[in-house]
């Protein structure tokens, strides 16, 4: 499929840029980095639009985000799509593909990424820039001898996303260096965008590899972990159904707002009744199965489980008091 695309030409361009947006924004989106990702215009950049329409939302979407099965298939097309995109460029601007940097936000570095690390040998390009990426599953990427183990990344990532969890990235980029591609890793205290800090990294990082480096630097070992354990499908039969004492369990999602109103004073909670009460937390994108099975429709939903038993539930972002009253433990001050 032909995408439509935005292009702008650097003062001294000698070789290929290629964005992709994250879902909700268009081929314009990225074109505010340019002054900082390219200060020198020495991009040809061209900044395609998603193929599909974002629901909610006036912009774009590279793949479906309501259906795992439709949304790795728009993967993949998107993928081709952004290929077409990378040949039609160079034969327009007569530039090199081996020359060209991928890159994008969210949904499009995700798209970057397969690109990049899947494309056969004399189609690689020089190096992806992975803004906050978003994949609709790890599987999504190559592996193996599909693995394009000579392309250098980058990926940069939110502290403080409320979106994609800083966590994915981190485990992406650990996956990948353990694969044999050279990674920098770098976290900035953001949300889901991009920070003046990280496109200066970025710029740096683009320096060096149109240089002929390929950096790669050792991944951060993840924060410690808070006093609210993050349980999965795979142990919540130990940590919880199996559990000594009463478990609370915060049904949450890293896009909801309420859930980090209340995540504080569930983490108050396990402080304060440490002992008497374990507490966890279920992230429902992460773990559907869970959420399901709960009847999980509404989150923040704050559940009391006892015995292998789901006894009562707290909804929404409440006083601390409140919480503990409605799941019919004895408030304390």
């Amino acid at each position: 499929m032909k995408l439509v695309t935005n292009v702008v030409r650097g003062g001294s361009a000698d070789r290929l840029l290629v964005l992709a947006h994250g879902f909700g924004a268009d081929e314009r989106d990225l074109g505010g980095l340019l002054p900082y990702l390219d200060p020198d215009g020495r991009f040809v950049t061209v900044m395609p639009r998603a193929p599909e329409s974002a629901p909610g939302t006036p912009g774009f979407s590279w793949f479906d985000l309501t259906d795992p099965t439709a949304a790795r298939e728009g993967f993949a097309a998107a993928v081709a799509a952004l290929d077409e995109v990378v040949d039609d460029a160079c034969a327009e601007h007569g530039l090199a593909r081996a020359e060209a940097l991928l890159g994008g936000f969210s949904q499009g570095a995700g798209v970057a990424l397969a690109l990049g690390l899947g494309a056969v040998e004399g189609r690689r390009p020089l190096g992806v820039v992975a803004l906050s990426p978003f994949l609709p599953g790890p599987d999504v990427l190559p592996s193996g001898d599909g693995l394009a183990t000579d392309v250098p990344v980058i990926i940069q990532h939110g502290t403080h996303d409320p979106l994609v969890p800083a966590k994915r990235s981190r485990d992406l980029a650990r996956a990948l260096a353990a694969a044999g591609v050279p990674v920098v890793f770098g976290e900035y205290p953001m949300e889901h965008q991009v920070a003046l800090e990280s496109i200066e990294a970025a710029r740096k990082w683009a320096d060096a590899v149109i240089g002929g480096e390929k950096p790669s630097e050792p991944v951060p070992d993840d924060p410690p972990e808070g006093p609210v354990k993050a349980v999965t499908t795979a142990d919540f039969e130990d940590e919880v159904l199996r559990s000594d004492v009463p478990v609370i369990v915060d049904f949450w999602a890293p896009w909801c707002g309420p859930c980090r109103q209340v995540s504080p004073i569930v983490e108050q909670i396990a402080v304060m009744r440490q002992g008497s009460y374990k507490v966890v937390k279920v992230n429902i994108d992460e773990e559907p199965a869970l959420a399901q099975k709960y009847e999980v429709q509404s989150i923040p939903m704050i559940g009391l489980f006892r015995n292998g038993r789901f006894e009562r539930s707290s909804l929404g972002a409440k006083p601390r008091a409140q919480i503990e009253a409605e799941l019919g433990m004895l408030v304390i001050p």
